[in-house]
């Protein structure tokens, strides 16, 4: 099998190649990424003892303290989690796509994969040139867990490479071992181990300061519809993508507003609305907020966002109730603020007082363990 689907992706190659290679000009957050994954464009595979490999922005950020212990590399999947990664990482790359990836991965002692992240090739290269494989931060949703099972061949023959995973919940592992994983571990949900820092400090503005955070399509117009801003309050608007930036500027053209980018420093924001149209800064306004409305959450098919960077802060943290994909996370913090009915969004904004926190942190010494033990096993060889 594993031939026909090597096969498989040089036919998928072949058949994208062309688009991608122009998507890759026309649009931003694909111009490096593409170049990089499709074609290899300065993306050579460095040498290492353990590869991490994570998705995006988020699961980069949550496997840094465990990539610092030891003499790392990270691949990624977006241009945001290449940019995180760098902060800490000297090796990073993009993953290179699952044609190249028998020329392209260099042999690693551990391999060590975030979350979802199931590529086939990857792991088949990884224990072909005798690396232990670790799945860490191990999840499936309610709504993705049909999609699993009806292709539970694939997922079993992905799963037979990978020697030990560590889940979520107990519902993760039962769903995990059905589809034939072995060695499942209950373990926490590592993002809720970040250490969240503020990048910059900025004044705390006498005023209420309500952000409404990583916001999608159609959710800041019914945001904006629910709530009125009273004269003492002011409101930050950040849109989770950046390419959104341009759309929501124009759903304010009838709002007094500012944008970040026009600020020479924060506090000449003298306005009511402000477009956080600048990326990295997010934490930042967490840090001197006073409610956050949390995104991804008020329309269906996105599943939440990350509320430990909130809860983080102390402040009135509110969502929706559409977060099938941060179920765990949510699970570690205290007085959320679920937001069933939009129509009382303003009176929650407005009255609520008690603040999010997060739950006791766990070590994560039982998985940097499990990873010294694979570079140990090598050493005995």
């Amino acid at each position: 099998m594993i031939i026909a689907y090597y096969f498989l992706t040089w036919v998928a190659f072949f058949l994208g190649a062309i688009p991608l290679f122009f998507l890759s000009f026309f649009k931003a957050k694909y111009k490096k990424s593409l170049k990089a994954r499709f074609f290899l464009y300065k993306n050579s595979c460095q040498k290492a003892q353990v590869h991490f490999h994570a998705c995006s922005l988020g699961e980069v950020k949550s496997i840094g303290i465990l990539s610092e212990k030891f003499d790392s590399r990270i691949s990624v999947i977006t241009q945001t989690g290449f940019e995180c990664a760098k902060n800490f990482c000297k090796k990073v790359n993009f993953l290179a796509f699952e044609n190249w990836l028998p020329f392209w991965f260099k042999p690693c002692e551990v391999l060590v994969i975030f979350e979802a992240e199931y590529w086939l090739i990857l792991v088949f290269m990884a224990k072909l040139r005798g690396a232990r494989v670790l799945l860490i931060n191990a999840r499936i949703s309610n709504h993705s867990y049909e999609t699993y099972l009806r292709f539970a061949f694939f997922y079993r023959l992905i799963f037979s490479y990978i020697d030990e995973v560590f889940a979520q919940s107990a519902k993760d592992k039962q769903r995990l071992e059905q589809l034939g994983a072995k060695n499942v571990k209950i373990f926490k949900n590592i993002k809720a181990n970040l250490e969240i820092k503020p990048s910059k400090h900025y004044t705390k503005l006498k005023e209420r300061l309500i952000v409404f955070a990583s916001t999608h399509q159609k959710e800041e117009e019914l945001l904006l519809k629910f709530v009125t801003l009273q004269e003492n309050e002011k409101l930050i608007i950040a849109p989770r993508h950046p390419e959104r930036f341009l759309e929501v500027e124009n759903l304010l053209q009838h709002h007094a507003y500012e944008k970040f980018s026009n600020l020479k420093k924060w506090e000449d924001f003298k306005g009511q609305i402000l477009l956080l149209d600048v990326l990295g800064e997010l934490i930042n306004f967490y840090a001197i907020s006073d409610v956050v409305v949390l995104g991804g959450s008020f329309v269906e098919g996105i599943g939440g966002h990350n509320p430990i960077e909130v809860a983080s802060f102390n402040n009135i943290l509110i969502t929706g109730i559409f977060i099938h994909n941060q179920e765990n996370l949510f699970a570690e913090v205290e007085n959320v603020n679920f937001c069933e009915d939009l129509t009382r969004l303003d009176f929650m904004i407005h009255h609520l007082s008690k603040k999010a926190r997060i739950s006791q942190n766990k070590d994560l010494s039982v998985i940097e363990n499990a990873i010294k033990e694979g570079l140990n096993a090598r050493k005995s060889l």
